[in-house]
């Protein structure tokens, strides 16, 4: 089935978007500063809540990386902008496309790849671990690794949105806490898969809270 062509004047807007999203991801990179700790090593599944989803930029060996991103409108503006980290992606979700998706990503990984999930997205509820990133690591056998992402910084933007947004603004300075990795069996019953689903959503918030509790302490490391 081809794909519905879009009326010009949303064509045009959306194009627009993406102009100027890439224009600040490209400017924004500049004055982004990040402390990694405990950066994994290999190939790895990074799970993200879809507030820290800028966190892509602290990603090292882009070009080895690929993010699942959403089928929608938003999510065509958010793949084309992120090609400026040469980041690629890969458009599908439970709902639209998400068979073909997740095909495209296991081939992706078997080349030895790694991968990007905003675990919560697109639409929440917050910090809630959809299925999917858990059947991916089975299938896979590709562990993942939890990150949480902070600032104190007021040019670490925070907005009122169901997924509590953040995003860098000017010169800014992030420290990015990865976890241990998170090998997922290879069979899972449906009950597993979703008691899996809640470990590393505690594991995400255990992670986040670690950082905010000792974020001066990293920030000396």
């Amino acid at each position: 089935m081809s794909k519905k062509k879009r009326p010009l004047k949303q064509q045009l807007m959306l194009n627009t978007l993406i102009i100027l999203l890439k224009t600040f991801f490209f400017i924004q990179q500049f004055f982004v500063r990040f402390k990694q700790i405990n950066y994994p090593e290999g190939q790895f599944i990074l799970s993200i809540l879809h507030c820290h989803q800028c966190v892509v930029y602290a990603i090292k060996d882009k070009e080895k990386f690929y993010v699942l991103i959403s089928a929608s409108n938003d999510g065509e503006i958010i793949s084309k902008a992120i090609e400026i980290f040469k980041l690629k992606s890969i458009r599908g979700s439970s709902k639209r496309h998400g068979v073909s998706a997740a095909l495209s990503i296991i081939d992706k990984l078997k080349e030895g790849n790694s991968l990007a999930i905003m675990v919560d997205g697109p639409r929440g509820p917050f910090g809630v671990v959809k299925e999917g990133i858990v059947t991916i690591a089975k299938n896979s056998g590709v562990p993942i690794v939890p990150v949480a992402w902070a600032s104190k910084d007021k040019t670490f933007l925070k907005f009122n949105t169901w997924d509590r947004f953040r995003i860098p603004f000017g010169f800014c300075r992030t420290i990015v806490l990865y976890g241990d990795p998170i090998h997922i069996p290879s069979e899972l019953t449906e009950e597993e898969t979703k008691k899996w689903c809640i470990r590393i959503e505690q594991e995400m918030a255990r992670l986040q809270k670690d950082l905010d509790d000792n974020y001066e302490i990293y920030r000396k490391l």
